[in-house]
């Protein structure tokens, strides 16, 4: 083979690597997809990676002067720090309707991740703390109220991650 066709070969495999690599849903420079960080490994007196259960309809809304914390299900997967009830917990996130990104603001500036959007399916490593009720004074959409759900766990950082 010839330099200048060795070279085009190389060219040509580099090509489809990428390709191949872009495919995969991880955006260069993006987070592990464990979900670690500096932030979820480090707030909250709890760290889990967990599935999202379920958005129960009217859940999540989007008012633009209305800032809320919605209640969701989830199935553990792994606790990394601290304890939790059982297999399931339910988690208050604040602003659900926007990108954890965005959902911080002056009344609530604690709160973060790289998750755009909730899905069922999904799941997500979080850092949280036990009670809402003891760090959130506010709204709450709480589509489970009624039920035995145990204590309601506060999100602070909430990151897209894989099993």
């Amino acid at each position: 083979m010839t330099a200048r066709r060795s070279g085009t070969v190389l060219r040509a495999v580099g090509f489809l690597v990428a390709l191949a690599c872009a495919s995969c849903g991880r955006e260069a420079g993006a987070p592990p997809l464990s979900g670690e960080d500096g932030n979820v490994t480090t707030l909250g007196t709890i760290e889990v990676t967990a599935r999202l259960v379920e958005v129960p309809g009217g859940a999540i809304f989007k008012r633009d002067l209305y800032n809320y914390a919605t209640v969701l299900k989830y199935e553990v997967l792994r606790v990394h720090r601290g304890t939790v009830a059982g297999k399931t917990i339910y988690v208050g996130h604040y602003n659900p309707f926007k990108p954890r990104e965005e959902a911080a603001d002056r009344r609530v500036p604690g709160v973060g991740g790289n998750v755009r959007a909730f899905q069922a399916g999904d799941v997500h490593r979080m850092a949280l703390e036990a009670s809402i009720d003891d760090h959130y004074m506010g709204g709450i959409v709480n589509k489970y109220f009624g039920r035995d759900t145990g204590p309601i766990l506060w999100a602070l950082w909430t990151n897209l991650a894989s099993e």
